[in-house]
């Protein structure tokens, strides 16, 4: 996910468990702090853990089932290293003057985990936008960096028209970025395919709020739009800065769509969007993706609002989770009381993934916790199913979930997988 937020501050809403929080086992220590800027000496059994992600504003529900997942991997691991023990810094790249992600502390949090000798692994972040600005400065350190939650393209692959020179620009010294989320390929052209063959929409109007991730996955759709002989009546950015779009859902439903996708995030207004679209009585369905596929999105829309809207995600949705995914969703319940949101699985995935790679080193090496991250194949250890990552970074598991809302909840209507 990415997006620029919207300037318009609200009031900070942390809620989330700060403080220490420590489980032994085996003699192993590991120390759940979210101490925000604690480096202290080079310890030779110290492994930090370092998660950037929007702690303030409207992504803090999502994240705050993220930074749970994250937890309960590294508690899991605790005493599994032998002398080796974990630490945990859960750090917020956002303000509440921003609203949202903060690209500069989203680098000063990465300048941070740099630093640090200690730190041994980067979690986050949760916007593709925030990603283009610590790529590169983990990239310089040789820090690996997982994401849960970034699925612009560019941040690992070549995107065609694109001239910036991502990804390469992000990776001068080879790879140090990887996601355990599918990218928006598939979201993408998956979401114009269902508009065009299920919704049976042969008319769309395409919106984007402009930034990095909102804007590359409404290009995907609208590509695949046309490639399946859909009549795309226009492609717009919104101004995320203003407080409504009463006027642009008019000009759009004079034009009689059969749709309308939405390119963009809950914190880019595309609550704002979906209930100005009804208000004005443009009464057809709209897909938005994952940017969007949190409680905050529902909050945002207004139960009065939410006929006809549908929400995609890379993987699958918790409710349809079989295996180790179901069993991760009852360890998470049963620890935290209520049921994980969408990408809790891939703060738990990214945070098993180093822990087995720990495992596999069986040191404090920087380098080498690296090189074995990267080099994960076949994975089982954690709650996805079996995968790998590819040559950049990118995992082999590409799925997709399509939701429509109802009663206040997501409920899967179809599931999609890259064959």
């Amino acid at each position: 996910m990415s997006q620029q937020p919207s300037r318009a501050a609200k009031p900070n809403r942390r809620s989330f468990l700060r403080g220490a929080a420590a489980g032994v086992a085996g003699g192993s220590l590991l120390s759940l702090a979210g101490c925000g800027g604690c480096g202290g000496k080079d310890d030779p059994n110290l492994l930090r853990v370092v998660s950037s992600l929007p702690r303030t504003g409207s992504a803090q529900g999502q994240t705050d089932t993220i930074v749970n997942g994250i937890k309960l991997a590294l508690e899991e691991a605790a005493g599994s290293v032998g002398s080796l023990k974990f630490d945990f810094q859960d750090k917020d790249d956002a303000t509440a003057q921003a609203n949202g992600w903060d690209g500069a502390v989203e680098a000063a949090n990465a300048r941070g985990a740099a630093a640090d000798a200690n730190v041994m692994v980067f979690i986050g972040p949760y916007n593709s936008g925030a990603a283009k600005q610590s790529i590169p400065i983990l990239n310089d350190a040789g820090l690996v960096q997982i994401s849960p939650a970034c699925t612009a393209i560019e941040l690992t692959k070549p995107v065609e028209g694109d001239t910036s020179g991502a990804p390469g620009i992000y990776r001068q010294k080879g790879v140090t970025f990887c996601r355990v989320c599918p990218n928006d390929i598939l979201q993408g052209t998956a979401s114009a395919q269902f508009v065009f063959e299920e919704l049976k929409a042969r008319k769309v109007y395409v919106l984007d709020d402009t930034e990095v991730y909102g804007r590359g996955i409404a290009n995907m759709f609208e590509k695949k739009a046309r490639d399946l002989g859909m009549n795309v009546l226009g492609h717009e950015g919104i101004v995320t800065t203003q407080n409504d779009f009463v006027q642009l859902m008019t000009k759009i439903r004079a034009m009689n769509p059969d749709a309308v996708y939405f390119g963009g995030t809950t914190q880019s207004k595309g609550g704002q969007v979906v209930k100005d679209m009804k208000g004005v009585g443009l009464n057809v369905s709209i897909v938005v993706p994952d940017g969007c596929y949190e409680n905050a999105f529902i909050e945002s829309v207004g139960a009065q609002n939410l006929a006809n809207v549908y929400a995609t995600m890379g993987g699958f949705d918790p409710s349809k989770l079989e295996g180790a995914g179901a069993e991760f969703v009852r360890k998470y319940r049963e620890k935290y009381g209520k049921m994980p949101e969408a990408y809790a699985i891939y703060g738990y995935e990214a945070a098993k993934v180093f822990t087995e790679a720990v495992k596999k080193v069986g040191k404090k090496d920087r380098q080498a916790i690296r090189e074995a991250v990267l080099a994960t194949k076949d994975f089982t250890a954690g709650a996805l199913g079996k995968w790998s990552f590819d040559a950049d970074g990118d995992t082999t598991l590409e799925v997709l979930t399509i939701s429509k809302i109802e009663n206040g909840n997501f409920i899967p209507v179809k599931t999609v997988t890259k064959k």
